[in-house]
């Protein structure tokens, strides 16, 4: 392949910190490269020496002749008064956009359509657009000019699953021609392992090199590390539990690695599994009872639009849900008002007098009075000793575990970065031994690192989870069960996780009954019924455009639909006893064991019935 960018020995110092030593490295056509590294480790740097608007102190960088460079920042660089049309078209005629199948699939799957556009159409001005949407417009600017070399510094913040799903599909075809190249920074471990086809690791002024995405790389550094003689001498390092989860994940993970396998066995033959759930729900069960939050045929609206009407949610002890949907279909709102920060517009909510609730929003603003003190200070302040299952950690532990060394706890919280302030507001929370967690997009601003530390600190933690989330990879890890916003006013479970989210989402778009994105907070008025780990449903709606059934055919589907609602309030029935049994056998293993094994039976069959019950709903329209 044809070299289409070479650094040779490059080295570059910011103030008194070497960012690159002596690096050589080059990107060739063909290649799909992903960067990943600790914040401020300099990725960043690394990929303004590519794009030419950096130079080395030392060292050279040399680009083929007439190669096309194109470049997405974290800053915002458009020209507020111009188009989205001028931005992302240019001059191009529309006969001459709307010929071009590539262009077209780039402004569906970044803008929307014309149907149903997320940014307000072509015609819509730059300025007024959100950050998001503006990072949507600059993105899809660069896909429609096509670059020879396409650099992208964090291309999936503000992207939802879907769009994350889309922009890997678009970068993996568009970018696999021997005459083009593609390099990434990213902290999105799914969208690494669907994209790259190379790994750099930055690390203290170093760029490590690996074949392969996110999984090939966590097995490579294990192995280089198994050579290095350091893996016995530390049985508890977080990469080898990282790689026992990886080798242990979903089927459909199509990235495995093919080379040292039986290295790989070796590093987690004694590896605990990632998370003992039968342990954790009986710590759960414990510390909550079987009542957590329920929200009891409720309904919940932003002014008069409403987002899901008449639903029914239990969550229960030690209940681990994922919040997937459209970006503004309303998972932050319903977020809140499970914590009871948004008041219902109907329906109930009912707390467990045991419950001890701490919410994670995507505002950090409340660090801001804590902005002269040091970091450890912020933390003691909230206790100095928690419990974590069966440990007990000092503040200055807790603090560690989430990247904050021993020098680095003494920073002023006004010095801390935007990724170190997330996890200071991380820890502080933790400190405070909540036993039901609610965390909007706990991702922003993390690096891989501290994203793996956090899962492991979350794997060993009782009590009940609720995410919301665009990483696929956080959410796999984490979370048991996966709950859908569809961005047409219905909540419902997702036994497939988030590839039946995105099959499902597809076919709505394309039967006309749902759109690409909401407006914030947005929702669509309509039933919609979901259940919980021991909820029922009550009601959903059908797409707009569902096929209209004949009479004969709508009165055999009601008789399915009120056949499958008896059955599943039976099933909540049981489901209930099953926790209250739970609860009183909290201290019988075996019995607990039983019960658990029980109460995934009824989950199953509850999953089988809700499907059943949706296709007889979209029969009758």
């Amino acid at each position: 392949m044809a070299s289409l960018v070479s650094v040779e020995r490059a080295s570059l110092a910011l103030g008194t910190t070497q960012v690159l030593d002596a690096v050589s490295l080059g990107v060739a056509g063909g290649d799909r490269i992903g960067v990943v590294g600790r914040n401020g480790g300099g990725k960043t740097t690394l990929l303004r020496l590519l794009a030419g608007t950096r130079t080395p102190d030392d060292g050279r960088v040399a680009r083929t002749g007439g190669l096309r460079v194109g470049v997405l920042t974290q800053d915002d660089t458009l020209d507020s008064a111009a188009t989205v049309h001028e931005s992302v078209l240019g001059t191009m005629a529309e006969h001459e956009w709307a010929a071009d199948p590539r262009v077209r699939d780039v402004l569906v799957g970044l803008l929307g359509g014309l149907d149903a556009p997320v940014v307000g159409g072509l015609s819509a001005t730059v300025g007024p657009l959100s950050g998001g949407e503006r990072r949507r417009v600059a993105l899809a600017a660069l896909l429609v000019a096509q670059p020879d070399l396409l650099l992208l510094d964090e291309p999936t913040n503000h992207l939802d699953v879907e769009g994350v799903a889309w922009l890997a599909q678009h970068l993996a075809g568009a970018f696999a021609r021997p005459d083009t190249g593609l390099v990434v920074i990213t902290h999105d471990r799914w969208f690494l392992d669907a994209v790259a086809t190379q790994t750099w690791e930055v690390e203290d002024g170093r760029v490590h090199q690996y074949d392969g995405g996110y999984s090939a790389y966590v097995l490579a550094k294990a192995e280089r590390e198994r050579l290095a003689g350091v893996v016995a001498e530390r049985r508890d390092n977080l990469l080898r539990k990282e790689l026992a989860w990886l080798r242990r994940g979903p089927p459909a993970r199509t990235s495995k690695p093919k080379f040292r396998i039986d290295a790989a066995n070796a590093l987690i033959a004694d590896e605990p599994p990632a998370r003992d759930d039968v342990e954790l729900m009986r710590f759960a069960s414990t510390r909550l009872g079987k009542d957590v939050v329920d929200l009891l045929d409720a309904r919940l609206s932003v002014g008069d639009r409403v987002l899901l009407d008449r639903f029914t949610w239990r969550l229960g002890p030690g209940d681990r849900v994922g919040l997937v949907g459209v970006n503004g279909a309303g998972k932050s709102t319903l977020l809140r008002a499970l914590a009871g920060e948004v008041p219902l517009a109907a329906g109930k909510r009912k707390v467990g007098t045991t419950v001890r609730m701490a919410f994670l929003t995507q505002e950090v603003r409340e660090l801001d009075a804590w902005a002269d003190r040091r970091v450890i200070e912020s933390v003691e302040a909230v206790r100095s000793v928690v419990r974590l299952g069966r440990k007990e950690l000092t503040a200055s532990q807790m603090a560690q575990r989430l990247g904050f060394t021993g020098p680095r706890q003494q920073t002023r919280v006004g010095d801390l970065s935007g990724g170190e302030r997330r996890r200071l507001q991380l820890t502080r929370l933790l400190m405070d031994e909540p036993n039901v967690l609610l965390l909007d997009e706990p991702t922003n601003d993390l690096d891989i690192e501290t994203l793996t530390s956090l899962e492991d600190l979350l794997d060993g933690w009782a009590g009940t989870l609720v995410v919301v989330s665009h990483d696929r990879y956080l959410l796999e890890r984490v979370c048991d069960r996966q709950l859908a916003l569809l961005g047409d006013g219905a909540l419902r479970d997702l036994p497939g996780g988030v590839e039946e989210y995105l099959r499902r989402r597809v076919e709505l778009v394309e039967r006309g009954g749902g759109v690409r994105a909401l407006p914030e907070d947005a929702g669509v008025p309509g039933p919609a019924g979901t259940s919980g780990s021991s909820g029922s449903s009550s009601g959903s709606a059908a797409p707009a455009s569902a096929p209209v059934a004949n009479p004969a055919e709508a009165r055999e589907a009601r008789k399915v639909m009120a056949r499958v609602e008896k059955q599943l309030a039976r099933l909540a029935q049981r489901e209930d006893r099953l926790h209250a049994a739970m609860a009183e056998a909290a201290t019988d293993h075996e019995r607990v064991l039983g019960l658990n094994r029980e109460l995934r039976e009824v989950v199953d069959e509850r999953e089988v019935l809700e499907l059943e019950w949706l296709e007889a709903a979209e029969l009758i329209g």
